[in-house]
């Protein structure tokens, strides 16, 4: 299977699966009057597909023992309940962080849900997988933490007339938060335990386990939905097909991220690699900034918020990679 063979092209890889989790949304800007929970049926296919193409692709170069296949077959049980666990909490947190943006806004959801995820995730999987050094990690881990709560202030300041935060919103956002972080410590168990999962037999799994657990999360919320009215699924069939593309792609896309994010991993450490990952929420603003348009006509606050973003979200990179 290919694995990156130095740090450079791990970390390449890592900027890669940031920049993948932080764009897949943008499929969802070009769907009109398709609810998020049919969406996310196409979502959840477009991602197992594509852990399994690169699985039977990039995870399969070769004739030894850890090919996907063959790494498949030696492992343990265990490890593949634990990555398919792993999935399934991570599409519950997904689910739960789009109803606490459509709640209480960008600007509460994601520096709450994000920055635990953020701490909870790499703390985690540093315990289970202790590689790098932790002070240089926790540093990165401090900076990137607070690059994401600018970034919910530049949006913040941008929402003039102020949402209403209620108890429920943030109870959601925080438990989406420290679900969204457990999915990195079930994938480090699982690469490092016993007769271990290779990266991309993880990402199979993993993206396998979210898209069952969506007949039984997904299913709930359509019919009891945090925001807004019970949805049918006869909505799903009567959709155009470039809504189901559409959700494909942004499957695709994040499926992409998570198999270049588990493949670094591999070489780095989870820990590290989920950090770098979890730039995420910068790449959403530069899309916001320069395709969507939504801080035309900002003030120099919402400006000030953004560029200290950017400084801390590159220290965090920085530090993170010196880890290393």
């Amino acid at each position: 299977m290919f694995t990156p063979q130095s740090f450079a092209v791990a970390l390449a890889m890592m900027v890669t699966s940031a920049i993948c989790w932080g764009s897949w949304a943008n499929t969802y800007k070009g769907v009109k009057n398709y609810r998020f929970e049919l969406f996310y049926w196409d979502y959840a296919v477009g991602i197992f597909l594509a852990s399994l193409i690169l699985a039977l692709t990039m995870g399969s170069l070769g004739h030894d023992g850890t090919s996907f296949i063959a790494n498949t077959r030696s492992a343990d049980a265990g490890n593949i309940g634990y990555a398919l666990l792993g999935g399934a909490i991570f599409n519950l947190a997904n689910l739960l962080l789009v109803a606490g943006i459509e709640m209480a806004g960008l600007a509460v959801a994601f520096p709450v849900a994000i920055g635990i995820a953020l701490v909870v995730g790499v703390v985690l999987s540093y315990v289970l997988q202790p590689k790098g050094s932790a002070t240089l990690l926790a540093a990165g881990v401090a900076c990137a933490v607070v690059a994401v709560v600018l970034d919910g202030k530049a949006y913040g300041s941008m929402a003039g007339a102020g949402r209403v935060t209620s108890r429920k919103s943030i109870v959601t956002c925080v438990v989406s938060g420290v679900l969204m972080g457990l999915w990195a410590p079930f994938a480090t168990h699982a690469l490092t335990s016993g007769n271990a999962l290779g990266p991309y037999s993880i990402s199979v799994f993993l993206t396998l386990g979210a898209l069952l657990s969506c007949f039984i999360f997904n299913l709930y919320f359509m019919r009891r939905p945090l925001v807004g009215d019970p949805v049918d699924f006869s909505g799903f069939f009567r959709a155009p097909a470039s809504g189901h593309l559409l959700g494909l792609l942004g499957g695709l896309i994040w499926g992409v991220g998570t198999v270049f994010n588990l493949v670094a991993a591999n070489f780095a450490g989870v820990a590290i690699s989920y950090s770098i990952g979890q730039s995420a929420p910068m790449v959403a603003a530069l899309w916001g900034l320069f395709v969507w348009k939504e801080f035309a006509g900002a003030g120099g606050k919402a400006k000030t918020y953004l560029a200290l973003m950017f400084l801390f979200y590159v220290l965090a990179i920085a530090f993170v990679a010196l880890a290393h």
